[in-house]
């Protein structure tokens, strides 16, 4: 039986980035993965998506050349040959990790790792050999979430999840799009983008429900009117059926029909197969494992980081979490999870946030000053040829401390980053518009939104005067 201090289940971006920090330290360590090294985020999600995603739209850029004064020929692409580019990105990265990892001294186990108890951990090896059993002084349990396949759906090679959807050569004529949700939203614009019918059904009122109200207004608009996809909110799919010539469904009392249906209802946690009881552990009632600040469950040896914890579901969030539990694992209380985390979504256009929304800070009571600043008015924006939407503040109504920032436009997963420093470090609209942001560039529109904010624009028109 094979001792370790620490043993990690998961190797996706919680997983991995503990198992190093925890070798750092000085702890024997041992990462367990039953499939491959980065998990979801970089084979089948993240990573693969945008690489899809910065393709289509390169071609739309492409498309759109005449109105910059370039002159390009019908162009086209092959989606084979951008499977091949996506699935060679995510080997390389897929490499590197496991580079690290061997740098790092940390022991890699292919397997699936189940409790015998809270200390003792069986592995059922991939290569198919006996259990492995192993002991560990502590355990961090990084086995990520996967997408939900409710039951009511039929099984057919035309309904897929995003990690089935992932693995398709050629693209459908046609699509509908079950959820419109982040991963909906996104898988709609890149197929709309390469001229795929597309059709989105989302149960809510509103697609993106979690997002500030004049964010996604703006990414509807621009998904209806831009790029034809048609959006059906506050209505169900139902009586869904699928067979070799597609799937169709009944939407209220209209009926739809497509080459493929794409499932993005959310996703659920992996933790079936771990023997969570063996080890004195129950996961909550949404099937999630709860965590205190410092990534510590109710058993005192085991953490848990990432999606597993029903935290924000992002992997950049696991990643910190993965590190904090790490530290603490190994001694050191002296980080908690980060409460403050940004969320990137790669729409079209794309959306970046961080901290409240304008609806969340009201249902706080909270009185809220805002302060936006369109693309269509910056030069950057304008000078590439994307002035499409805006950025937008919000800040306490007395002390103008910055809350919340919200993105919708060119690069807005980017430059969100700096909102995100802006809030961590409890400045103010003042502070902001008083740093000096180089030009032209798309950040200076955190700079002119803040001005906006404090009654002072530059670039925009003044506030009305009251009679």
């Amino acid at each position: 039986m094979a001792a370790f201090d620490i043993v990690v289940i998961g190797a996706g971006p919680g997983g991995y980035p503990a198992a190093i920090r925890a070798a750092q330290l000085g702890a024997s360590v041992a990462l367990v993965e039953r499939e491959e090294m980065g998990g979801t985020c970089l084979n089948w999600g993240c990573i693969p998506t945008k690489t899809l995603i910065a393709s289509s739209e390169l071609l739309a850029r492409i498309k759109s050349a005449g109105a910059m004064g370039l002159h390009v020929g019908n162009a086209s692409f092959d989606y084979a040959a951008m499977s091949d580019r996506k699935d060679q990105i995510v080997q390389k990265l897929r490499n590197g990790i496991k580079q690290l990892l061997k740098a790092n001294g940390v022991t890699v186990i292919p397997g699936a790792a189940s409790f015998q108890s809270r200390n003792r951990i069986e592995v059922n090896a991939s290569s198919g050999a006996e259990l492995l059993a192993l002991t560990a002084g502590k355990t961090i349990i990084a086995t990520g979430a996967a997408s939900v396949m409710p039951g009511f759906l039929p099984r057919h090679e035309r309904v897929v999840e995003s990690k089935s959807f992932l693995n398709l050569r050629a693209l459908p004529a046609s699509a509908l799009v079950l959820g419109g949700g982040i991963i909906g939203c996104e898988f709609a614009c890149m197929l709309a983008q390469l001229g795929v019918t597309v059709t989105v059904v989302e149960l809510l009122e509103d697609i993106l429900a979690v997002v500030d109200a004049d964010v996604r207004r703006e990414l509807r608009r621009h998904m209806e009117k831009s790029l034809g996809i048609r959006i059906l909110t506050g209505v169900t799919l139902e009586d869904i059926a699928a067979d070799d010539r597609g799937v169709r469904g009944r939407a209220g009392q209209e009926t739809l029909n497509a080459e493929l249906l794409l499932v993005a209802l959310g996703r659920k946690p992996v933790t079936g197969a771990l023997k969570l009881e063996n080890a004195g552990l129950a996961p909550n009632a949404r099937g999630f494992l709860d965590v205190d600040a410092y990534g510590r469950t109710s058993v005192a040896t085991v953490y848990a980081v990432g999606d597993v914890t029903g935290g924000p579901l992002l992997a950049h969030a696991a990643t910190a979490q993965g590190l904090v539990a790490a530290e603490n694992a190994c001694g050191l209380y002296r980080h908690k999870n980060e409460a403050l985390v940004p969320n990137c979504i790669f729409t079209t256009p794309e959306i970046g946030t961080v901290g409240l929304g304008e609806t969340e800070a009201q249902q706080q009571g909270r009185k809220i000053k805002t302060g936006k600043y369109l693309f269509g008015a910056l030069g950057k924006a304008m000078a590439i040829g994307e002035p499409v939407g805006f950025v937008k503040w919000v800040a306490d109504g007395e002390t103008e401390q910055l809350l919340g920032a919200h993105a919708v436009g060119p690069h807005a997963t980017d430059i969100i980053a700096e909102a995100a420093v802006a809030i961590r470090a409890e400045l103010t609209a003042s502070d902001l518009a008083h740093t000096v942001h180089a030009h032209p560039t798309l950040a200076e529109a955190w700079m002119e939104a803040a001005h906006t904010l404090t009654g002072e624009p530059i670039h925009s028109a003044p506030p009305r005067k009251s009679s």
